[in-house]
């Protein structure tokens, strides 16, 4: 039996190893054994094959559905209340509808201010700001009365909804100022004594402005001035502007129009012997195309205006392309800008005025045509407290308005105030300007803050020896320092170039003279206590290195001028 069993074993090993030679016959063998079998296997082995399938059918997934069943937990945990963690926080200032200023300086100087702002209901608001400025003069080795005086009433009424915003202003200044800007060491006393040189300006306005909320008008604005002096001088001018928007394909077409209405009158000019009158109607067509692409902004549009002369003067048609554009090189670290705008600009007596109080009632008043501003500039941040700006730019101007001195004349035989060269007129000449302005703001903390900004500017002109009065360098600087909770100061530093003037003067070989004014610089600081949330007290000082410029020609400025005074913030 022993021996039949292995030979029972060894059959079977020989037919496994030998299966796969089926088509092989084998035959038969007699088997002696002579010792027990004792098996072997060899080292395993992976079929390095790829199986194939040869079922194209693929088996479905089968929906299974199922159903929970959700019940309530009844939970004995409660949660312990949480404590929040010590933080240190400043109370917040209270911020104060109205203020009242007042303050008191030397050469005579008087400041006042009164804000006031009261909300009606929820929608409607009053406010209203009464301003006065005035000084008695006393500028060293001037002759004639160097007294200023300014004072403004500004009135608004309004309504803020969202469907519907509006406004209505009005408002009046009065103005006093003197011609006092003589040549040094040139009238008798006999003369200057005959001289009154005081000038009064009188501004009256009303105006509005509304707002759709959900609507293709945009904004739309209006207003009135009437102006006049203390000489007969008059004018009249009206400025209406709306402004529409629409979406056309996922783009937004925006059309600004506007109407400006300019009459006035002098009752001489400077010879004295004619009376000036102008009158201009500008219409303006603007319409543009905003386009907003990833890092890419463009507005591109064209301005259409038409010039209809009243008076004196001639009426014309004007294009001028509109295109700006901004592209995010490197995110808000560095954008790159440019454009080509132009413009029509309506001068007027009013605006001259605000520019040189000391100009003549015997101006000549025109438009500016501004034909193209050319721009390429880079805006920023160096670090996120600091941000840049600079830019290069090309401006032609036809018909651009320059203050120019009077000078003394003997063709008028008057005694007005203003004919003993100490006034200025307004020539016009065809300006080209090439300049280049950089700024750079920082924030060193929330109690530090710096600026600076400077422009260069190259003037060419075509009629004129030079452009009368405009400087080549101006550069401004400021410094805010908060140094406590009560304390905070500032700096104010800025300069001016030199400036071209002619001077006419019947006694010189020419008939004038020209002049170069110096450059000059002003140094103005302040100094504040806020003894609580309510009053403040501050210290002012200006041109505190005591300079002796003139802005204008025969001109001078105040030494050093210091002001003392408080603000007072209250609610009804």
């Amino acid at each position: 039996m022993k021996n039949l069993k292995y030979i029972v074993i060894t059959i079977l090993f020989s037919s496994v190893i030998f299966a796969q030679k089926k088509d092989e016959n084998i035959g038969t063998e007699v088997v002696n054994v002579v010792k027990p079998y004792t098996p072997t296997i060899s080292d395993a082995f992976k079929v390095k094959e790829t199986p194939s399938l040869e079922d194209e059918e693929t088996s479905k997934k089968e929906n299974i559905q199922y159903n929970i069943f959700s019940f309530p937990v009844a939970s004995t945990f409660t949660p312990s209340k949480g404590k929040a963690a010590n933080v240190d926080k400043s109370a917040q200032e209270k911020i104060f509808s109205n203020y009242l200023t007042l303050a008191a300086g030397n050469y005579g100087t008087v400041n006042a201010e009164l804000f006031v702002t009261e909300n009606i209901s929820n929608t409607d608001y009053f406010g209203g700001m009464l301003r006065h400025n005035s000084s008695q003069g006393g500028i060293k080795e001037v002759v004639l009365d160097d007294k200023l005086f300014n004072t403004a009433l500004d009135l608004t009424y309004g309504s803020r909804t969202r469907s519907l915003s509006w406004n209505a202003d009005a408002g009046y200044q009065h103005q006093v100022y003197n011609w006092y800007g003589i040549r040094p060491n040139y009238f008798d006393q006999v003369i200057i004594n005959a001289i009154d040189e005081q000038q009064t300006y009188h501004n009256l306005y009303l105006g509005g402005r509304l707002s759709l909320g959900d609507s293709f008008v945009k904004e739309s604005s209006i207003k009135f001035n009437r102006f006049w002096d203390a000489f007969g001088s008059a004018e009249n001018r009206f400025v209406l502007k709306p402004s529409f928007q629409f979406d056309i394909i996922e783009e937004k077409i925006n059309v600004d129009l506007i109407v400006d209405y300019i009459s006035g009158s002098f009752e001489k000019d400077f010879s004295g012997l004619n009376q000036i009158d102008y009158g201009f109607t500008n219409f303006g067509v603007q319409p543009s195309i905003a386009i907003n692409k990833d890092d890419l902004s463009l507005n591109a549009g064209v301005g259409f205006f038409y010039s209809a002369a009243q008076e004196s003067g001639e009426s014309k048609f004007f294009i001028y392309p509109q295109i700006t554009g901004s592209y995010k090189v490197v995110g808000d670290l560095m954008i790159a800008y440019a454009g080509i705008e132009g413009s029509l600009k309506q001068n007027s007596y009013k605006e001259f005025v605000d520019q040189n109080f000391f100009v003549s009632p015997t101006l000549g008043i025109a438009p500016t045509d501004q034909k193209y501003d050319i721009y390429l500039g880079l805006k920023g941040k160096l670090a996120n407290s600091v941000s840049y700006n600079v830019r290069a730019s090309y401006l032609n101007e036809q018909n651009k308005a320059l203050f120019k001195s009077n000078g003394l004349t003997t063709t008028n035989a008057s005694t007005d105030g203003y004919i003993f060269g100490n006034s200025f007129g307004v020539v016009y000449d065809h300006v080209k300007t090439i300049g280049f302005f950089g700024e750079l703001k920082a924030d060193f903390s929330k109690n530090v803050s710096f600026g600076i900004n400077g422009t260069f500017n190259s003037f060419s002109t075509d009629v004129e020896k030079d452009a009368w009065n405009l400087p080549e360098l101006n550069v401004a600087s400021t410094l805010d320092v908060t140094i406590t909770p009560k304390w905070y100061a500032g700096l104010k530093f800025f300069f001016v170039g030199e400036r071209e003037e002619q001077f006419a003067d019947a006694s010189q070989p020419e008939g004038f003279q020209n002049f170069t004014l110096k450059s000059y610089f002003d140094l103005n600081a302040h100094i504040g206590y806020k003894h609580n949330e309510r009053l403040t007290f501050f210290l002012k000082g200006n041109n505190l290195a005591n300079q002796d410029y003139q802005r204008w020609l025969y001109f001078p400025v105040q030494g050093i001028q210091v002001m003392a005074g408080a603000s007072y913030k209250f609610d009804f």
